[in-house]
């Protein structure tokens, strides 16, 4: 079982063998399922799929101007290079599953369930993450993060690492030995809310001054 380790956290990554894949057209199968599959190079207006559940495939270099996934069962499943901006997944659990190399800008991530799930390398900029629950391992290495949300979600043990976390808002939800060691914490938002977390010694002071002008804080000279 190939693994990415970051720290001491390590997320189970998708197995795939390319000889073992088919190539198709479509992710729409008529019941409802489709395993060792490539979807590669498509140019799309809108990828729509609810109730599918993806097993054991690649997607990759995928363009479209708007995604709306719901319902979805995605398991060993593995994105890359793909532009789905204005992306909209709901109501899914995701195990297994790699996006690398990917633009989710404006992403909707609403009700999902992630465990062994890894973002690499992708631009997740001005999202919403709501009610999102890490079960198992979720790792964001080398992702920009800007002016993305979590809200009333469940991020008990996820990693964070050489991020872009410029107006990143933490809201109110469970961030319990959340790992956000290697990442700039100046120019976070939400800094209240981070209960229990895990960070390196030189990051307190930054962290100290977030929470200080949330909280109001005036410091007196002299």
């Amino acid at each position: 079982m190939e693994t990415l380790t970051i720290r001491e956290t390590s997320a189970d990554l998708p197995v795939l063998d390319p000889d073992d894949l088919t190539p198709v057209s479509m992710l729409e199968p008529e019941d409802g399922r489709i395993s060792l599959f490539s979807y590669i190079g498509q140019d799309l207006r809108a990828l729509e799929l609810a109730q599918v559940q993806l097993f054991d495939g690649r997607i990759s270099r995928i363009t479209a101007e708007r995604v709306d996934l719901d319902r979805l069962r995605m398991s060993s499943v593995e994105f890359t290079g793909c532009d789905l901006t204005s992306l909209t997944l709901s109501n899914s659990k995701l195990s297994r599953v790699r996006f690398a190399n990917c633009r989710l800008l404006g992403a909707q991530l609403v009700d999902l369930t992630l465990e062994d799930v890894v973002f690499e390398n992708c631009k997740i900029d001005y999202a919403m993450l709501s009610n999102v629950t890490a079960k198992g391992p979720v790792l964001f290495t080398g992702c920009s993060l800007t002016e993305t949300e979590f809200t009333a979600s469940d991020l008990s043990g996820a990693v964070f690492d050489d991020c872009v976390l410029r107006a990143t808002s933490f809201q109110p939800g469970t961030y319990r030995s959340t790992d956000l060691r290697g990442n700039d914490l100046s120019v976070i938002s939400g800094a209240v809310n981070l209960k229990r977390i895990l960070i390196d010694r030189h990051q307190l002071a930054d962290l100290s001054l977030v929470l200080a002008d949330e909280l109001g804080i005036t410091f007196a000279d002299g």
